[in-house]
């Protein structure tokens, strides 16, 4: 069994950490960052991930990805690029499982919506969202609102991005919720590299798996990938040509290209690390170059996949064709509500107060799971 090194300067521990914004003592067996990631893991809007679309509405199909499942995919992605380079794994896990924590129901179709629903009341992001969750809408502590994650978690998770995420669109979560640090928001400041690698990680998993579903509901077709760089380079790999079992070798082909993917990470890592000469954690913040990335070569590939499944699977009218039904359902949900607070829990109902109303009834619905909407329409 592989076991980690101790952590290089570099890397974010309980000694360097900014720590939690109200104190608390320390647990008897284990560390901040390992109780942030299981309070997380036992936190309400992680498990309603499990009812939430990552690009299969659920209930479609139980092999499909939800919004848990990928999740915990993330996770494991991001723990062995952290082990790897002997950072904090505990801290990497912790930002990888939270990361989606503020989706809505219904995918990207459905945040969309409640943004627009939102136009005039902040809008709707759901990285925005997932840093609210912790910080004020969980509650299952009696002295203090959220979660009290760890400020270098709390961060990472504001300034999540990867393709379809931008941290420049995250606004600080509501100041009556009275715990935001000065600067957790503040996009200007990098973040720590276990921050670095949640993002990367994240985009990482959802090519490779949702590739991997695309072709499993024969939305996608192998035909149409002959010309991607990384399917043809991981069909070689695997040889491809001799697995005649399709369920098979689409899986292989995912694991390859992740496998890929995430080797040149932390190859390119350790060089880019190298280049910048970092030594310390002060460093890491300082450094306005991104040092856990992928390699010139890799970001290209990957950005030719990205495109591939934005064009074929994203925009295939089987899932747009399902914005129109979506957008009903989320805006009468929302009107709904609107009209009559009251049949909102009384835990959602006490902050409308502080919040503003519609600010309240966008934290219910995007909190809800798609089967959930659907039922209170009934």
């Amino acid at each position: 069994m592989t076991m980690q090194a101790s952590p290089t300067p570099y890397a974010v521990t309980e000694q360097n950490s900014r720590g939690r914004q109200f104190p608390e003592k320390p647990h008897l067996y284990r560390t901040d960052f390992e109780r942030d990631r299981d309070r997380i893991i036992h936190s309400a809007a992680f498990r309603r991930l499990e009812g939430k679309t990552q690009v299969f509405t659920t209930g479609q199909n139980d092999q499909y990805r939800t919004r848990m499942t990928h999740s915990i995919e993330v996770a494991q992605i991001g723990r062995t690029i952290a082990r790897v380079l002997n950072l904090n794994e505990s801290l990497t896990e912790a930002i990888c499982l939270a990361h989606d924590l503020g989706h809505s129901p219904f995918g990207h179709n459905g945040q969309d919506i409640l943004n627009q629903l939102m136009a005039d009341a902040g809008g709707f992001e759901h990285n925005r969202q997932s840093v609210r969750i912790v910080e004020l809408i969980e509650h299952p502590y009696p002295d203090f609102p959220g979660l009290n994650l760890m400020y270098e978690t709390r961060k990472a998770l504001a300034k999540h991005q990867t393709t379809y995420d931008h941290p420049e669109d995250i606004q600080a979560p509501s100041v009556s919720a009275g715990i935001k640090s000065p600067d957790v928001n503040n996009v200007t400041i990098s973040i720590c590299l276990e921050g670095q690698i949640a993002d990367i990680s994240d985009r990482i998993a959802y090519n490779c798996h949702d590739l991997e579903d695309g072709l499993r509901s024969r939305l996608l077709d192998e035909k149409q990938l002959e010309g991607i760089a990384l399917y043809q380079q991981s069909c070689l790999a695997i040889h491809a040509d001799t697995i005649d079992d399709i369920v098979i070798r689409r899986t292989r082909i995912s694991k390859a290209i992740l496998d890929y993917l995430a080797s040149n990470v932390i190859e390119t890592g350790k060089a880019k690390l190298h280049e910048h000469k970092i030594r310390n954690l002060q460093q890491v913040y300082a450094c306005t170059a991104r040092l856990i990335e992928l390699s010139d070569t890799a970001e290209a590939q990957l950005c030719q996949l990205e495109q591939f499944l934005f064009d074929n699977l994203y925009n295939h009218p089987k899932i747009t064709g399902q914005l129109p039904q979506i957008k009903l359902w989320l805006t009468g949900l929302f009107e709904k509500f609107i009209r009559n607070p009251d049949l909102m829990p009384h835990y959602y109902q006490d902050m409308i107060a502080a919040e503003g109303l519609k600010r309240v009834v966008c934290d219910y619905i995007s909190g809800m799971t798609d089967r959930y909407a659907i039922t209170l329409l009934e």
